[in-house]
Parts: C-alpha cells; sequence; structure tokens
C-alpha cells in the first residue's frame, strides 16, 4: 500500500513539472533577452584556440570569492600550458 502511495505521488509529481515546464521555458526566454552581449575582448570560448591567458582570466566574474578566483585562475593556467604545449608540436 505504502508503495502504491509512493508511486502516484511521483506519478503526479511528474505530471505537475511537465504541466509547469512550457511556463519556465517562457521565463527563461524572457530573461535572456535581458543578457548583456559579451564585448570584443571576450569572444574567444573558453577552451578554444583563440582562446589565450588574459582573455581566459578576464571571463573570471569580479564579485567570485577568493577559493572560486583561485581555481578558475588554476583552470585558466593549465588550459594555457595545454595550448602551449600543442602549439609547439612542429608542423602545425
Amino acid at each position: 500500500m505504502r508503495t502504491h502511495r509512493i508511486i502516484s505521488t511521483m506519478g503526479f509529481s511528474l505530471l505537475l513539472a511537465i504541466g509547469l515546464l512550457p511556463m519556465a521555458l517562457h521565463a527563461a526566454d524572457q530573461k535572456s533577452a535581458a543578457v548583456a552581449v559579451p564585448t570584443q575582448s571576450a569572444v574567444a570560448a573558453s577552451g578554444a584556440v583563440e582562446d589565450t591567458l588574459p582573455i581566459c582570466l578576464k571571463r573570471i566574474p569580479q564579485d567570485a570569492t577568493p577559493g572560486q578566483r583561485l581555481i578558475a585562475e588554476q583552470s585558466c593556467q593549465r588550459d594555457e600550458s595545454g595550448r602551449a604545449s600543442m602549439q609547439a608540436v612542429p608542423g602545425r
């Protein structure tokens, strides 16, 4: 009996979530219109060939905590060393 109640509750929750999904997507579309367009200096995507260490460091948010900033800086430096080793390969 208890299993039946759990399954029916989960089924109802799933139907409710599916019913609310269009409203959530519409709200997300409304918010995405207000997003600022990135400047020319931050055009390169993370991990792209055109990405460089200074561009990667500029993508770190100003309001990041010291721990978040440290992890982001280490990630940028790791990616830069990977790019440098790939660019050192002859014939590229």
